[in-house]
């Protein structure tokens, strides 16, 4: 039986190759996005995929918006019936320095990378325990142990992910409900361009990867139901890094921005 996935972020990078990925292999996507246009040509490319695949549904709204979460959660399970995997993907980076960068720019990744996240678990979770179950895959990323100059910012909100998720996990075990904290490195995406911060820039040298790869570990996460999951592994050097050399993790991630 399909799956009812909802992914959140769904009209570019991630969230898109994911919707792209699930719906190949027959599952039932709800993508949300600001975006009504993207999300518009993600359906029409989906519509044009060789049958069998599986059906797509746009949401358009905010993540930040708790009441537009509320609304599109409910318009997901009274056109599919329910909510399966739910994937809170959207997010923003930030660079520069915390004192000096703008605060209009601070709070919108901030609202976007920790509140997003919260509205869509909130949402989602009711459903769950009603229909007896679920998952929820969060997108953290490599940097949310990582001391990291310049992009500070954004690597606390993922430590905010990841740390929710390991809470959450035990929280809502007793409903059945499964949490996978996807650990996320490098990838070629709208990410850079979509940063918040005129201040420094990456450098760049680091292994990217297609947003494709990040996709499939998704589609393999949601049969396999992991805690975890760290895609490559450079990704799995730099935790480690992390956690062995903080102090020298942070002057190497310095030396990315210019």
């Amino acid at each position: 039986m399909p799956r009812i996935i909802f992914i959140t972020g769904a009209s570019s990078g991630i969230g898109r190759a994911a919707a792209l990925a699930f719906v190949r292999q027959g599952d039932h996507v709800a993508g949300m996005a600001r975006r009504a246009g993207r999300l518009n040509d993600l359906a029409d490319e989906i519509g044009r995929l060789p049958a069998p695949h599986g059906d797509f549904l746009s949401v358009t709204g905010d993540v930040t918006d708790a009441q537009v979460v509320n609304a599109a959660v409910q318009q997901v399970v009274e056109r599919f019936g329910r909510i399966d995997i739910a994937i809170a993907n959207a997010g923003l980076g930030q660079r520069g320095a915390v004192v000096d960068a703008e605060w209009a720019d601070l709070e919108t990744v901030l609202r976007t990378n920790i509140d997003g996240v919260l509205h869509v678990i909130r949402a989602v979770v009711p459903v769950m325990r009603q229909q007896g179950g679920g998952h929820i895959m969060t997108i953290s990323s490599v940097v949310a142990t990582l001391v990291s100059p310049y992009a500070a910012t954004y690597a606390a909100s993922k430590a905010f992910v990841s740390s929710l998720a390991a809470s959450l996990r035990v929280e809502l075990e007793a409903d059945k409900i499964a949490i996978t904290d996807v650990f996320v490195g490098r990838t070629a995406t709208e990410f850079d361009e979509k940063r918040r911060g005129a201040g420094k820039r990456s450098a760049g040298g680091l292994p990217t990867m297609p947003p494709e790869t990040v996709a499939a570990g998704l589609v393999k996460a949601a049969d396999a139901r992991p805690q975890t999951v760290v895609l490559r592994a450079f990704d799995r050097l730099i935790l480690l890094g992390n956690w062995l050399l903080p102090g020298l993790m942070g002057r190497l991630a310095k030396r990315q921005y210019k």
